[in-house]
């Protein structure tokens, strides 16, 4: 999938990452922009939770939701 396809996706996913994660503003979605390592990171400063707990989340998120 190329950087295009990437964002549009995104900009459909936004509003579900948002609803999963509602501690994420719209700023932070802007930041994010579907890249997979910066939402593990975000997560992690937001929730105060493991790398690996987190991985596992977005994983699970991912698998309902096919983003990446």
């Amino acid at each position: 999938m190329n950087s295009e396809q990437l964002q549009g996706k995104w900009n459909q996913f936004k509003g579900a990452v948002k609803q999963q994660w509602g501690n994420l503003t719209d700023n932070d979605l802007m930041r994010i922009e579907g890249d997979r390592d910066k939402l593990v990171g975000l997560l992690q400063e937001r929730y105060g939770k493991a790398k690996t707990e987190v991985e596992r989340e977005v994983d699970d998120w991912n698998r309902t939701h096919r983003m990446w």
